[in-house]
């Protein structure tokens, strides 16, 4: 014992720490978090052949294709987008809730008016008062609380996360298919203007008795095909540039992009990206893995029901006689009131214990949806990484057919120099020659598709940089609770 300190001394300060060290475990008493195990493979199955490109990076994955444009307009959707725009607002609000959601365990004052009557009607009055209440959170209340709170504010991270996500997947998508479509286009009406002179040469021949009616038949039905061809990109370009004015939240297309221009061409690139990296970028998953930690919050709360709430209050009341019918009134004018305020669960035929029990379900199945987040996101990229493969050896193989009739169609041009064949002959082979480099430009575009695809399915996309305010705390929140839930 300690020089100079009493033992009624000694037994106070004994007994005051037993009581905190009792008051901390009881509000700390929530269950743990479950175990978080990632059904995540040691690598991808269809590997990327390494080039000399350094590392693409998933928060500027569409850089790859050096289209200026195509920056400008990602940026531009990034701005005016009025999904992304949606899921700001929302983040907001989480915020907003989450700052404030252990206030409930915080001194709370409240005034009130009344009027009452005494049962024997011989006396009204006019009641003023003050109540003052504070809730201790214990028996894992205020954990549950943060919880809680924490995962709708990190589930509100990761859908704005998904709709970038999304949105940059989208505008890169809609404006290869422009381009394309816009190229396929001309390089049908080089077709139709192709198949239109060979049915013109048909019918001065057939005039000069030099071919059959058939034949000039079938040139006019070549010449009516190649220009009911047109329909088809000329659909697909009116489709994909008001498809783009949607995504950057206008009512219009920009008459730029109506005027052909080249297809943004995939340069060099290379994935370094592991499967483990899912866990980081996928938003899919980071929402799957919120929902885990909200749910274990409800069951933090819905356990705490069974325990008594325990908590201090306090009331001021004046009261002013209205009406009395005794000659004197023994109703004192003001009178304060202090103590603690238990609220103890005896009997209510099983529904907390049901709750918890619900809760407890719920939050296996949450684990689970994570689990099956994960898989999902692991098929996704494994199906757009062997697309990806596929549609480069397809772009590769059209690049060899177009080659091989664009030598055809030169060596046909030297004959028709030479007077060694007809125009006519020259005809079929500038049109196989445009019909490859159609096929190439639709292999080209299926390839650019599928980087597409692959860096979607890996959650690429810019770091916000308008909310970046809103999200970079709810991000460091969100990691220390992920940390929490795999230890």
């Amino acid at each position: 014992m300690p020089l100079g300190l009493n033992p009624a001394t000694h037994g106070k300060r004994l007994r005051a720490g037993v009581f905190g060290v009792l008051l901390a475990g009881l509000a700390g008493c929530a269950a743990p978090m479950p175990r978080l195990m990632p059904p995540l493979p040691l690598q991808w199955q269809h590997a990327i052949a390494s080039t000399a490109a350094r590392p693409t990076d998933p928060h500027g994955w569409w850089h790859a294709f050096g289209d200026p444009e195509l920056d400008a307009l990602v940026n531009r959707a990034l701005r005016g987008n009025l999904d992304v725009a949606q899921a700001v607002e929302r983040l907001r609000a989480s915020r907003i809730l989450h700052a404030h959601a252990h206030d409930r365990y915080l001194p709370a004052l409240r005034a009130r008016t009344n009027d009452a009557i005494d049962p024997d009607a011989s006396a009204s009055f006019f009641v003023v008062g003050f109540d003052a209440s504070w809730e201790l959170a214990l028996f894992g209340r205020g954990e549950g609380a943060r919880r809680e709170a924490q995962g709708s504010l990190d589930a509100s991270v990761a859908d704005l996360r998904s709709a970038q996500v999304s949105l940059v997947a989208e505008v890169v998508r809609e404006w290869i298919n422009l381009r394309a479509a816009q190229q396929q286009e001309q390089l049908l009406l080089q077709i139709s203007h192709i198949r239109q002179q060979q049915w013109r040469s048909l019918q001065t021949r057939l005039r000069l008795r030099l071919t059959a009616p058939a034949a000039v038949d079938q040139a006019q039905a070549a010449c009516a095909q190649a220009r009911a061809a047109l329909a088809a990109p000329r659909q697909a370009i009116d489709a994909s540039a008001q498809h783009l004015a949607v995504l950057l939240g206008q009512n219009h297309p920009d008459p730029a992009w109506l005027k052909p221009g080249p297809p943004p061409e995939l340069g060099a690139w290379r994935l370094d990206s592991a499967p483990a990296d899912l866990l980081r970028t996928r938003p899919e998953i980071a929402r799957a893995e919120a929902e885990v930690l909200r749910t274990a919050g409800e069951l933090a709360l819905a356990h705490a029901d069974m325990f008594p709430s325990i908590g201090l209050g306090a009331s001021m009341v004046w009261a002013t006689d209205i009406n009395n019918n005794h000659r004197r009134s023994s109703t004192p004018n003001g009178i304060a009131s202090l103590g603690p305020i238990i609220d103890i669960p005896l009997f209510d035929w099983g529904m907390r214990l049901a709750a918890t029990h619900a809760k407890d379900h719920e939050l296996k199945a949450s684990v689970l949806a994570y689990r099956q987040a994960v898989l999902q996101g692991v098929a996704e990229v494994e199906t757009a990484l062997g697309s990806l493969q596929r549609q480069q050896q397809r772009e590769e193989d059209d690049m060899q057919a177009w080659q091989a009739l664009q030598r055809v169609d030169r060596s046909m041009q030297t004959r028709v120099n030479l007077q060694l064949s007809s125009p006519l002959d020259r005809a079929e082979s500038q049109a196989a020659a445009a019909q490859a480099a159609i096929e190439l430009s639709d292999a080209r575009a299926g390839h650019s598709l599928a980087y597409v695809a692959l860096f979607k399915a890996l959650g690429g996309a810019p770091l916000p940089s308008t909310v970046a305010a809103e999200t970079t705390p709810a991000a460091a929140v969100g990691s220390a609770a992920t940390h929490e839930a795999q230890r």
